[in-house]
């Protein structure tokens, strides 16, 4: 198996030597690659070193974890790391986070984590599950009148509607302004959030919900 590359960003030196040190020590095929102590480092060291997969802590100096992934996302797969069992799980999804950990994660939680990510999966501890499961039921009526899908970024669900209206990739971007990578990437993370194995799957769950509005406003005829 090849080793997964990951950039640690944490404002806080002895959770980064922490995480490098445990990793190093252990049987797991990941590697510390780089660290960032804030969020804008961790948008440099991210796009310099492209790491398979990036730890990111929210609160942290500067740029908010939150928006650094945000402009990391979905070209390069973000698991976010925090003390803070909170709502700020929703604005990590919508940046376009693929994973959301608590630190009190063991060792080994911690690695099946970054193995899923890096794999295109979604991950969550399971108290951060059990947030998301409460909020979903309370708010499942008014969540499908006004927005289905409220773990996707808006731009997921841009290229979700695209799909649904049986466009391939390359339609996507070249509608969307976005390169084919890119795209497929955007996919994989749709696919992940959604919990569904392909993108068929996918068209049938937006379907199902009445996704998107119809008529769709989508850019060009």
């Amino acid at each position: 198996m090849a080793v997964i590359r990951i950039v640690v960003a944490d404002d806080h030196v002895f959770y980064r030597e922490g995480v490098k040190t445990m990793l190093h020590a252990s049987a797991y095929d990941i590697e510390v690659v780089g660290e960032a102590a804030s969020g804008d480092e961790a948008v440099r060291k991210a796009l310099a070193l492209s790491p398979d997969v990036v730890l990111m802590d929210l609160k942290m100096p500067g740029l908010t974890g939150v928006e650094a992934t945000r402009r990391l996302a979905p070209a390069l797969p973000v698991l976010v790391l925090t003390m803070f069992d909170d709502d700020s799980v929703f604005a990590a999804m919508r940046a376009g986070a693929r994973g959301y950990l608590l630190k009190d994660a063991t060792l080994d939680d911690l690695a099946r984590a970054i193995t899923a990510v890096h794999r295109g999966e979604a991950i969550f501890s399971p108290a951060v599950a059990s947030r998301l499961s409460r909020y979903f039921a309370a708010d499942s009526a008014a969540a499908g009148a006004v927005n289905p899908f409220p773990e996707l970024t808006d731009r997921e669900r841009d290229i979700l509607a695209q799909l649904v209206l049986g466009r391939s990739n390359a339609e996507v971007a070249a509608r969307l302004q976005l390169t084919p990578k890119t795209v497929r990437n955007y996919v994989s993370s749709i696919l992940a959030k959604l919990q569904v194995r392909d993108r068929a799957q996918a068209i049938v769950k937006a379907r199902d919900v009445g996704f998107p509005p119809s008529p769709f406003a989508g850019p060009g005829p």
